[in-house]
């Protein structure tokens, strides 16, 4: 008996054992490792050739350390705390303008609205000359936004050209707080629309107000639009109350699973909704991603709305910033989220590599099939799939090549010179002329560029010379090019309507800021068309939402 009591002592305490052991092992592998790298970096500030940069050595150390685990934890050294206030509050300080590079000069991109640089009469198209006394020349635009950047309140001097002309401004910097909803209206047929550009404090707020004054403004309205394409997520209790503007007080929408029990928690709505009945569409494309999904596909899962557009990213993980000793921060994947159904939608697998060290998708024979509230069948593993699909439309390569050399840029800049207004957003189009002046413009301008055609064509001489057919197909293949070269010349007037909408865009975001070229684009978006068909189509909007 005493011998039994003993054994079954022991083979209780086997498994603490053991996990002691487990525990042991794993804090003397990290101290001894840490000790290493330690005795690493000592080496090379004493004995390398040249002096290092402390900050940098470590923070390349730490981000190449970062990334063999996934895209999304990363570390912010104290410099780069105004880009975490830009991610979590879509906030931060200074002039409030977009800028980009073309060849070795800055430029001013877009100014927003009413913000310091707008205020002090800053124009896209204008080019960046110094800040603060400082050239720009031989800088990046990642340079140049850092020095505009600052602490609320205080100045930065601008020196800027534009249309040759050198003048100054002196901006005094604000915590720029940027619109989540840049646009609603409505669009055909009474159904309401709402433009949701990313997930910050207070989004779920705006996308509440929104809904509410499209309600006031017309109580006759059939069904409403929620755009998240190109939405790339932000903050989970957002989504969250987004999902509570269209369904019931108590509704679990979200769930998040991962290692510390204490960071797992279940996300219900909180408040009474606006609408739950209303028909309701949601818009998503393969930039929408996290928050955006949780939304649009918890929406599915209730059956509350149908998802229209591509499939969605697949980002199905969650972060929390920490913060750290010296004012730095880490932003550390802490879980996976399972949307109502029960499912994951987290597309790759950044636990598995393939031979060459990158991440591998979820494969489809480890994909699970869930049920809707109604029945319906989705899947996990590969974002949120659109229960109407709308084949996405790819620009031609003379359309690149125009934007990719910012000659539709170029051209807008020209064109507010000569156009001191033009008509409201919603009425403006490309005119013939506007568009005869636009080819008038890029006769003296570099636009060259490569087909699809011209690539395989290209190929196909290459392989031929190497296998020595070429002698017997040159005519053939001189023939082939030629024609095609005629044919490439007016590819300006095959391609018009894709291009006039670039055109239309770019000077509407002149005039009208993001609004403008929002509402100027919904009359022709085919997502947007299809979601208005479909809202108002009773019997086909059901059918969507049933077994």
């Amino acid at each position: 008996m005493h011998t039994i009591r003993k054994s079954l002592i022991l083979l209780l305490l086997l498994p603490s054992l053991a996990f002691a052991q487990s525990t042991y092992d794993k804090g003397f592998e990290i101290a001894k490792n840490l000790e290493i790298f330690a005795n690493v970096y000592r080496n090379i500030h004493l004995n390398y050739v040249d002096d290092l940069d402390p900050g940098k050595t470590m923070k390349t150390a730490i981000d190449a350390m970062l990334a063999s685990l996934d895209p999304y934890t990363n570390y912010y050294p104290e410099s780069d705390i105004e880009d975490v206030k830009l991610q979590l509050l879509g906030e931060y300080g200074g002039i409030g303008a977009l800028i980009h590079q073309k060849d070795k000069n800055i430029y001013i991109a877009e100014p927003y609205e009413g913000m310091p640089a707008d205020e002090a009469g800053l124009k896209a198209g204008d080019r960046i000359v110094e800040v603060n006394g400082v050239s720009t020349e031989g800088k990046n635009n990642g340079d140049v936004s850092a020095a505009m950047r600052g602490q609320a309140g205080t100045t930065v001097t601008l020196k800027l050209e534009r249309q040759g002309k050198i003048f100054e401004k002196k901006l005094t910097r604000r915590e720029i707080k940027l619109k989540t909803v840049p646009y609603y209206g409505f669009v055909q047929n009474d159904v309401g629309y709402i433009k949701l550009n990313e997930y910050t404090q207070g989004s779920a707020k705006q996308v509440r107000d929104a809904f509410h004054a499209l309600k006031e403004e017309r109580p006759q309205m059939k069904g409403i639009i929620l755009d998240l394409r190109g939405n790339g997520g932000g903050l989970l209790n957002e989504a969250v109350d987004i999902v509570n503007i269209f369904v019931q007080k108590g509704e679990l929408i979200v769930e998040t699973k991962g290692k510390v029990a204490s960071k797992n928690l279940k996300s219900f709505t909180r408040m009474a909704p606006e609408d739950t009945e209303m028909p309701m569409a949601v818009l998503i494309d393969g930039y929408s991603a996290s928050a955006s999904e949780i939304t649009s596909g918890s929406l599915q899962d209730l059956d509350r709305a149908i998802i229209v557009g591509t499939r969605s990213f697949g980002k199905g993980l969650v972060q929390n910033v920490l913060p750290m000793n010296y004012n730095t921060q880490m932003k550390v994947t802490v879980s996976k989220y399972f949307i109502p159904s029960g499912r994951c939608i987290q597309a790759i697998d950044y636990a598995k590599r393939d031979a060459n060290g990158k991440a591998v998708k979820v494969p489809d024979s480890l994909k699970t099939a869930f049920k809707t509230r109604n029945g319906r069948t989705v899947y996990d593993g590969f974002g949120i799939e659109p229960d109407v699909e709308v084949t996405p439309e790819y620009m031609s390569s003379l359309s690149l090549a125009l934007i990719n050399k910012f000659l539709i840029f170029d051209f807008a800049t020209e064109f507010v010179q000569t156009h001191p207004s033009i008509l409201p957003a919603a009425e403006f189009e490309i005119t013939d002329d506007i568009y005869n002046d636009f080819k008038q413009f890029l006769s003296t301008k570099d636009y060259s560029y490569n087909t699809i055609t011209e690539n395989i064509l290209k190929d196909l001489r290459e392989s031929a010379k190497e296998e020595e057919y070429l002698e017997s197909i040159q005519k053939e293949l001189d023939e082939l090019e030629a024609k095609f070269k005629a044919d490439k010349q007016g590819d300006l007037d095959k391609h018009r309507a894709e291009i006039a909408e670039m055109l239309k865009a770019e000077i509407l975001g002149r005039y009208y800021y993001e609004k403008g070229r929002i509402e100027g684009s919904l009359k022709s978006d085919p997502d947007v068309l299809k979601a208005v068909e479909l809202l108002c189509d009773k019997a086909a909007y059901k059918k969507l939402l049933t077994k």
